[in-house]
């Protein structure tokens, strides 16, 4: 038992019982000790927390990272957007603990900055400027958020068309957004 482990073991119980049900004394029960025994490794429950978050931002870094490669325009953003779906619904708590928030020395050197250099130069493919990038980072950051909660909710469930139908649509839309982000510059700045 190290801390690796521990927080390894944390996010797949995250994944089974989710992220917000976590606790020390049911990371201690995975590896049959008594709570105290786990102090050792983690100092409390902040920390336990903190460490899937930083497990999950690297899991989903990597995925994102491996799965854009090479790609550009409308093909990397399909690629970036389904692989966050995709980890969603494969590890709904550690697609939640993705969120848990942290300090910002921690965020800067966590997966999560590694998401935001990989979605910029995603971003670059549709010729945005470097105050656009940041925007348009958090619109698809939103979409995703929100598309995959309510879907991982049930939320979709209750009415056709089916959500794949509605998220192929979505991401046609927000495709065709981003090529015509230039364009709507003038009027963002009127408002």
């Amino acid at each position: 038992m190290n801390k690796d482990k521990i927080i390894a073991a944390a996010g797949r119980l995250a994944d089974d019982e989710g992220f917000e049900s976590l606790t020390l004394a049911a990371v201690a029960r995975i590896f049959d000790v008594r709570l105290p025994s786990l102090y050792g490794h983690v100092a409390n429950l902040h920390e336990l927390k903190k460490g899937v978050g930083l497990l999950a931002l690297d899991s989903l870094a990597e995925r994102t990272e491996e799965a854009i490669a090479g790609r550009a325009g409308k093909d990397a953003l399909v690629a970036l957007v389904n692989t966050h779906r995709d980890f969603a619904r494969q590890h709904p708590g550690l697609f939640q603990a993705s969120r848990y928030p942290l300090d910002a020395q921690s965020a800067a050197l966590s997966g999560g900055a590694r998401l935001a250099r990989v979605n910029h130069a995603m971003l670059r493919g549709y010729s945005l400027r470097d105050e656009d990038r940041v925007h348009a980072t958090r619109l698809i950051g939103s979409f995703v958020l929100g598309f995959s909660l309510l879907e991982l909710a049930g939320s979709f469930s209750h009415s056709d068309p089916e959500p794949e139908l509605s998220w192929k649509r979505d991401v046609e839309g927000l495709d065709g957004l981003l090529q015509s982000w230039a364009g709507q510059r003038n009027i963002a700045e009127s408002i």
